[in-house]
């Protein structure tokens, strides 16, 4: 199917560019629009990035989280959005401007039977299982992975959205076929079909190639043309694996079916070699960043059900000669240590009857080794071994982190006190005499179950606390955000620019390093604004604001402190330097009439500059020369840079 598809993609080329040139396929807009073109440009810094980010606070919101879900491993949070830009990656952050950006602007449509909101939920799903996949087995970044996963069905948006009619009777005659008979009905009715699109807009993106061919061919269960164990197969299967999670995440009440929808997760971890755990943890995780995306997104989320194994009942013999009849809800990696190979098998086969995974070492130090690669939940360690006996063993575990959390059943072949006192001082919970009785051990394994149960609860809760506590935080950042942040024109108000020229001040001193800054006005603004109204001086100050973020530095602050009158703070800048900057920013104003309906205003500036120098005890004496520069450069007849001091 990869080949058919392929060769369909080179036939339908002149298709796909017609439907992009009509503009009817999706297409980033706003600030994603705005990132993806910054970050074609060469000449665009990671403050220039950043600007545009800080325009939308959601969108900025959402990148600080995707910073800071990729630096786990950190003890301080991304909280600077020009950080988490440097974290992300300019590459990143574009991919995350588009995904984020297309899910935005295309949550609703015309396409009847086409689930927009589900589309999206799947899809969201999809991006957060294909980034903790990925990121496991080492195959990618994680945000490259999570904007994969996110776009990986953008086919079907696209026809949706340039075919809303065809593709609503495509779905209606065939929104439940098999793969195969759903590509025909696509290719028929539409001359290409939703992979092929979602490739073909993939490429004109930039994605990497590596990620294009996997995602063209990923739901074919016949697709099979990657190579074992190549990056493209990798791909391939943790899409496969991603989907089917999305299916579990987002499916509905009816037990029945999810239960249908388990067994694909199950088959799909299985052809990754993943075991039960593996694939609970992932689904748990998933599952949890899925309810906070989904409440910063404002998508509907239920809660996931907990992803266990079905019911297992199992036959073995009792003490008494009946039989044991044992449920098992919760499965576990059990480690079996005992220097008596009899012993380990007999253990490790009921075990494995209860429904558990084990493994087995025959003394401490394979115990020891095991324990710190396999991470088993419950171990049970005879107590009288060669070279390392259980009491060493167990201590050993408790001294590394995750052997603290450990369930240790010890083996005795005497009820012995000192010795039991001797095991629970070790740090055993538990223990069983030989010879071990199947009814026995099981009552024991559920007693363990429970304090693990209670334990992984208990790190739940921690976790949702965690989770409160960061929610919080990026609403007091937001809040922050926009309490600094001017509406009008996006740049930083007064009350930010004053915090930030009293840090600026206090860095030059230390450093010695000069600081300059520029006070601006717009020229007859109160004309314009008693003239033609306020919207028309709205629109002045924007047109100015614009031509300002042209001519800055990257290392400009610019903030707006009053009706017509702005304020850029120039870090490391003499005198000299930032009149030619003054310059520069005041003849790209003046070379930009501004459109008012027929009418073609001209605008200009203003600008006083100022140095701090020595004399200057405070930031105020530094504002005041500007100003005062700024009153020279109107008294001379406006649209002109000035200065008043002599250095």
């Amino acid at each position: 199917m990869v080949d058919e598809l392929s060769q369909a993609a080179i036939g339908q080329k002149t298709l796909f560019e017609r439907l992009k040139e009509t503009g009817s396929l999706p297409t980033p807009k706003g600030v994603g629009l705005a990132i993806v073109r910054a970050t074609q440009k060469e000449a665009s810094s990671v403050g220039d990035i950043a600007r545009i980010a800080r325009t939308d606070p959601a969108f900025s919101a959402r990148l600080l989280k995707a910073a800071n879900g990729a630096v786990r491993h950190l003890r301080r949070p991304v909280v600077a959005v020009p950080d988490a830009i440097t974290v992300l990656g300019v590459s990143a952050v574009r991919n995350l401007a588009l995904g984020l950006s297309l899910l935005a602007h295309y949550r609703d449509g015309p396409c009847k039977r086409f689930d927009y909101r589900l589309f999206w939920t799947k899809s969201l799903i999809r991006a957060l299982s294909m980034q903790v996949l990925a990121e496991r087995i080492r195959l990618a970044g994680g945000e490259e992975s999570f904007c994969v996963g996110l776009l990986a069905k953008i086919g079907e948006l696209a026809l949706a959205t340039a075919f809303p009619k065809d593709f609503d009777e495509v779905l209606e005659a065939h929104g439940r076929s098999p793969f195969p008979d759903r590509m025909v009905a696509e290719h028929a009715r539409f001359a290409i079909s939703n992979p092929t699109l979602t490739a073909a807009m993939l490429v004109d993106w930039s994605i990497p190639k590596v990620f294009v061919e996997p995602v063209r061919g990923f739901e074919d269960p016949e697709a099979n043309g990657f190579a074992k164990g190549s990056r493209e197969e990798s791909v391939r299967l943790i899409l496969r694996l991603s989907e089917a999670v999305a299916h579990y995440v987002s499916h509905g009440p009816d037990e029945s079916a999810r239960n249908i929808v388990r067994d694909q997760v199950l088959a799909a971890g299985n052809e990754m070699a993943l075991d039960m755990s593996v694939l609970t943890q992932l689904v748990e995780r998933v599952g949890a960043d899925w309810q906070d995306w989904a409440r910063l997104l404002e998508l509907p989320a239920e809660s996931v059900p907990a992803f266990e194994a079905e019911t297992v009942v199992v036959a073995t013999e009792g003490d008494s000669g009946g039989t044991l009849v044992e449920p098992i809800v919760e499965p576990l990696k059990i480690l079996v240590v005992d220097d008596d190979a009899t012993m380990r098998t007999v253990l490790a086969r009921v075990l494995t009857k209860f429904g558990h995974e084990a493994r087995t070492a025959s003394d401490g130090h394979g115990g020891i080794e095991l324990a710190m690669s396999w991470r088993p939940g419950l171990m049970i360690v005879d107590w009288v071994m060669p070279q390392m006996g259980g009491a060493d063993l167990v201590r050993a575990v408790r001294q590394s982190k995750d052997g603290r959390g450990v369930y240790i059943i010890v083996l005795t072949g005497i009820e012995e006190e000192d010795r039991l006192v001797e095991a629970f001082e070790a740090g055993v919970d538990d223990f069983l005499t030989k010879p071990i009785k199947p009814r026995v051990l099981a009552a024991r394994i559920r007693a363990g179950q429970r304090v693990i149960r209670l334990q992984h609860e208990l790190e739940r809760e921690h976790e949702a606390t965690r989770r409160i506590a960061e929610e919080l935080e990026l609403s007091n950042r937001r809040l922050r955000e926009v309490a600094l942040t001017d509406p009008l024109t996006g740049f930083r108000n007064r009350r930010f620019a004053m915090e930030r020229l009293v840090q600026e001040w206090a860095a030059s001193l230390r450093s010695e390093r000069p600081l300059a800054c520029l006070m601006i006005d717009v020229d007859a603004f109160k004309v314009i604004n008693d003239s033609y109204g306020h919207d028309v001086g709205d629109r002045m100050l924007k047109h100015a604001a614009q031509a300002l973020k042209k001519g800055l530095r990257t290392q400009d602050v610019v903030c707006r402190i009053g009706g017509d009158e702005f304020l850029v703070i120039c870090p490391d800048t003499g005198l000299a330097a930032a009149t030619a900057c003054a310059e520069r920013v005041r003849a790209l104003v003046a070379a930009e009439p501004m459109a008012a309906g027929r009418l073609q205003l001209a605008v200009s500036i203003s600008v006083g500059v100022a140095q701090r120098t020595a004399d200057m005890t405070d930031p105020d004496m530094l504002l005041k020369a500007a100003d005062q520069g700024l009153y020279r450069a109107k008294k001379l007849g406006r649209n002109r840079v000035a200065y008043v001091q002599v250095l």
